[in-house]
């Protein structure tokens, strides 16, 4: 895949790296069906299940995972019938992001008119999702190819957040901000696993074995403030995503009170 190269902070893929065109005609379904023929693609076969096959082998073994030819296995057809759906892996990772797109959308909504339950929902929304498939954190999504999902979810969170009365660029500016900071708990909790996963090393014996050198480091006198933290500091029962949100919700809040509130217009005089 030209796009599966690491090109730092744990990203192997970039979105839009393929056909961008031969995408949005996939995502749209404006490009020519498969000919069938004698020779021609394996029935029963589409892009639909292709496209969720390659979803399910991300998410099981994670993105480098993913290959027309395990992908051909997984569907029981020839690699090259898949080619005939899809040019590349490229614009196979264009069709996924779409994909898991769509089954967020599958979630209720809050009432438009409640900004401050769709600033929540839009956080817990996208923490779920990158739990689900944590595959996302190691995509480059700078320049996301826009499909249909994509773009119902955008349109979902502009309703919700438009009770805010920001200009459009403030509540764009929400949104990403309400998504990074979901994206960097994801990104931690994530990074928990496969460094247990990779080292073989639990959390408690990784930070067991420091124990004896941070109790001396503490002992020093050298770092007061450090020696001085509470014993719960670093439970792991501590919720800091719900810690978070309370604080984003608390500033959007500030910023929302501080704004004037709009004037009615003056009732037209009588002529």
């Amino acid at each position: 895949m030209s796009s599966q190269k690491t090109t730092g902070g744990g990203v192997t893929a970039t979105t839009g790296s393929g056909d961008i065109t031969r995408s949005l005609e996939l995502l749209w379904d404006a490009g020519e069906p498969p000919a069938r023929g004698a020779r021609g693609p394996k029935r029963g076969l589409t892009l639909d299940r292709i496209v969720t096959a390659a979803v399910e082998v991300a998410d099981a073994e994670g993105l480098d995972a993913v290959s027309m030819r395990r992908l051909s296995t997984e569907l029981g057809a020839g690699t090259m019938s898949l080619y005939r759906y899809v040019p590349g892996k490229a614009e196979l990772l264009d069709l996924m992001l779409d994909h898991v797109q769509g089954d967020a959308l599958d979630s209720p909504a809050p009432p438009p008119a409640d900004w401050r339950a769709a600033v929540e929902f839009l956080a817990r929304e996208q923490l779920d999702l990158y739990r689900r498939h944590p595959w996302l954190l190691k995509v480059n999504q700078a320049r996301t190819v826009l499909g249909p999902s994509a773009l119902r979810e955008f349109e979902r969170s502009l309703r919700g957040l438009k009770g805010m009365g920001l200009s459009d660029p403030e509540t764009l500016s929400v949104i990403i901000t309400v998504q990074s900071f979901a994206a960097g708990i994801a990104r931690l909790e994530a990074q928990a696993v496969e460094a247990a996963k990779e080292t073989g090393v639990s959390d408690e014996e990784f930070w067991t074995r420091q124990g004896p050198f941070l109790v001396r480091a503490m002992e020093s006198g050298d770092y007061p403030l450090i020696a001085a933290l509470s014993e719960d500091t670093f439970s792991p029962d501590v919720d800091h995503f719900g810690f978070g949100l309370r604080a984003l919700l608390a500033g959007f809040e500030a910023l929302v009170s501080a704004r004037p509130t709009p004037q009615a217009a003056p009732p037209d005089d009588a002529a």
